[in-house]
């Protein structure tokens, strides 16, 4: 197989893009080094490009590797023929590549092999050759039966053969491929109750039934749960009889003594043997389009969430809603560091609002606070209220905000949070985290596991090992198009850096607190187990602010800062002005990039960067993104009333819509038929996560504690 060339078909982009990022994979580099350095060499494939091509890459070469161990294992048995060899050389997944080698498997016994070890393979041979002379099928099987066998008259030695028979069709690599194919395209999905509970927790699969191809990923799962916890039996039913007619088309021959056998035979192997498990691939094959798209959807997600806005300057007082324990605060300064902590109980069962309010004086007077964060977990509501009183009360640039908590306490009871503060318990690391998470949601959420951050749907019944994978590329691609400050950064952050493992970002941290700060890039060669090809990786992502070399801050590669000097002197420029911020008029200095790229004998799309680095040093993608919604005030459900129109954040999209903080304890969904007036194929084409957005209430339901919102202005 020309792998580079399936690739390129497959993405829809030339051989020679593809088989360089193979060269360069080889070769040691990184996907985000790759997209973000290499764009000559691949032709401008981005990072979503490049990862798609990666993960194919594996697979194809996961089959190259199958093909060959197949071949040689039939091989082994003295059964390959030319045939088998060229369907397996041309087999384009690993799932035919195991069609093809099923009947040369050793299995447990079944009633062919039964059959077969009794002597009957020339009985059934005959059958499957279909011959058309006289005779009667019942006369020459009595030549094959023995009294002293499981086989010990005509009846039994026919029905062994036809055993025999149905094992070969259902084991037919063709035949299979087909009836997938049929099973997949016309199988209908359906479920019944199991259980009384059923009618209530899972009432819309009572007796449901809808075809494989158009049930939506989240009915997919939503039915996968139900069937694990007893509640609901799900089936995936065929047109048996048509699957029967295909494959009589495929091996009844001709008509002859040996048809109503054969016929017979052909529908016991698709029905005991064959369908059964086409079936179970059917549904398995469902459930990985739903796992894939339920993945692609937290994916997504999680990507919005970490590329929120950073909040610049500000001094916090950061606080974790509880009821009995009372609510953990944390107050940090502007650059994350905890000024103090303690404790406050203004909800139920203390009630202690005057002297929660006294608290938050003392803390705002003392640090100069200007905003306060509330968690959005348990007893928030009831702590938002008394905070939304205070900044009512105390006036001055004070605001606060909520913040989604999740996966704090995943974060605050974690061996890296006990590294990190010791001498905090875990209920006010959580607080310290929430605060940071305003300041820098990046910086704080690589601490978390990314599947415990808590956006998307059906989490737990995803595939563990994929959604993670899936995440932690996401996660690494954000990083990376962000970057780091080498100074600052934790070894949480660092690890996700190309190039560098979570071992060599400790090493990095540890030879900071040793050494001191970075002054240069090239100290990074100096740090354990960080080799040559990691620099080369890692380099251009980390960023020093105020060291020896004023192109340490940007994101210029140190392999071009030879280029980028050619630049600067183009545009009448040194590295010093790009120290004092920046060279915003550089492109303009220099006129025809073009001419300058082939002067320099540098890429065009490379000195594009350079020139965008030189303009803004070390530009921080996320401040593109909307900024958080802060409050002076907190609103209840009692308040909401249909039509009215609020501002909300987006919390998290699914497939059937997005939820949005509108400024109450419980987020209000927003269905996909109320996002835009025209229709909207999913609704991660209109939102994503941390948008705000302008909704209009449509229901309240307050026994159920559900908001039912609009997109779509009223009238």
């Amino acid at each position: 197989m020309d792998i580079a060339a399936v690739i390129a078909g497959e993405l829809g982009v030339r051989p020679a893009q593809v088989q360089a990022v193979i060269q360069l994979v080889d070769d040691g580099c990184t996907i985000p080094f790759i997209a973000r350095y290499r764009k000559e060499a691949t032709g401008g494939l981005d990072d979503v490009q490049l990862r798609k091509l990666d993960e194919r890459l594996g697979y194809l070469r996961r089959l190259e590797e199958r093909k060959a161990e197949v071949l040689a294992a039939v091989d082994a048995l003295g059964q390959l023929t030319a045939d088998l060899h060229r369907k397996v050389g041309e087999a384009v997944t690993l799932q035919r590549v195991e069609d093809l080698y099923k009947p040369f498997k050793k299995t447990r016994a079944t009633r062919a092999s039964k059959a077969r070890d009794a002597g009957l393979g020339p009985l059934a041979e005959q059958m499957i050759a279909q011959g058309t002379a006289p005779c009667d099928p019942y006369q020459v099987a009595a030549r094959f039966a023995r009294p002293d066998s499981p086989y010990p008259d005509a009846d039994a030695a026919l029905q062994g053969a036809a055993d025999i028979v149905a094992e070969e069709v259902a084991n037919d690599a063709d035949a299979v491929e087909e009836l997938r194919g049929f099973v997949q395209r016309t199988g209908v999905v359906c479920s019944k109750a199991a259980t009384d509970e059923a009618q209530r927790d899972f009432a819309p699969y009572v007796d449901f039934c809808e075809p494989l191809r158009r049930v939506p990923g989240h009915r997919v799962l939503a039915l996968n749960r139900g069937e694990a916890q007893g509640q609901l039996r799900v089936s995936v039913d065929a047109d048996g009889e048509e699957a029967v007619a295909r494959l009589e088309r495929r091996f009844l021959r001709r008509r002859s003594p040996w048809t109503d056998a054969m016929q017979a035979a052909i529908r016991d192997g698709y029905k005991r043997l064959a369908a059964p498990s086409l079936e179970r691939e059917a549904r398995a094959a469902c459930t990985a389009r739903a796992q894939e798209d339920a993945i692609a959807v937290f994916a997504k997600n999680t990507e919005a969430l970490l590329r929120q806005r950073p909040v610049k300057g500000a001094r916090i007082i950061a606080i974790d809603p509880g009821y009995r324990t009372g609510c953990k605060v944390a107050v940090i300064d502007e650059y994350g560091q905890l000024l103090d902590h303690g404790v406050m109980f203004p909800t139920p069962p203390r009630n202690q609002v005057q002297e929660t309010k006294q608290a938050l004086k003392r803390w705002a007077d003392r640090f100069s606070i200007n905003v306060i964060v509330v968690g959005n977990g348990t007893a928030s509501r009831e702590t938002e209220e008394v905070v939304a009183q205070f900044v009512a009360e105390h006036g001055g640039p004070l605001e606060y905000t909520i913040v989604n908590e999740a996966g704090a306490s995943v974060y605050s009871a974690s061996e890296l949070a006990s590294q990190e503060h010791p001498d905090l318990d875990v209920t006010t690391r959580g607080a310290l985290s929430l605060g940071r998470r305003l300041q820098d949601p990046l910086a704080e959420l690589v601490k978390i596991p990314p599947q415990s951050i808590g956006v998307g749907q059906y989490q737990h019944d995803l595939d563990q090992k994929q959604l993670a994978a899936s995440l932690a590329a996401v996660v690494e691609r954000v990083v990376n198009q962000v970057g780091a400050d080498l100074n600052t950064a934790s070894a949480s952050l660092l690890g996700y850096i190309a190039g560098i493992t979570p071992a060599v970002a400790r090493n990095i941290v540890a030879y900071r607190e040793e050494n001191g700060p970075f002054t240069n890039r090239s100290q990074l060669k100096k740090v354990p187990k960080l080799g040559p090809k990691a620099f080369q990786n890692c380099a251009g992502f980390l960023r020093i602010t105020g060291g020896k070399e004023p192109l340490d801050a940007t994101g210029v590669h140190p392999e071009s800062y030879s280029v980028a000097r050619e630049v600067l002197k183009a545009a009448g420029m040194t590295t010093g002005d790009v120290a004092a911020g920046g060279v915003p008029d550089v492109r303009q200095r220099l006129g025809n990039l073009g001419e300058l790229s082939r002067r320099l004998g540098v890429g065009l799309p490379t000195l594009c960067d350079i020139v965008a680095e030189l303009e803004k040093p070390g530009r921080d993608p996320r401040e593109d993104a909307p900024a958080p919604v802060f409050s002076r005030s907190v609103l209840s459900m009692d308040q909401l009333k249909a039509g009215m129109k609020l501002t909300g954040t987006v919390r998290n999209v699914v497939d059937f819509g997005a939820f949005v903080d509108i400024g109450v304890k419980q987020d209000g969904l927003v269905h996909i038929s109320k996002m835009a007036k025209s229709f909207v194929s999913h609704p991660m084409d209109v939102v994503a996560v941390g948008d705000i957005v302008t909704v209009w209430v449509e229901a309240v339901d307050k026994d159920r504690g559900r908001i039912s919102l609009s997109m779509v202005e009223p009238g």
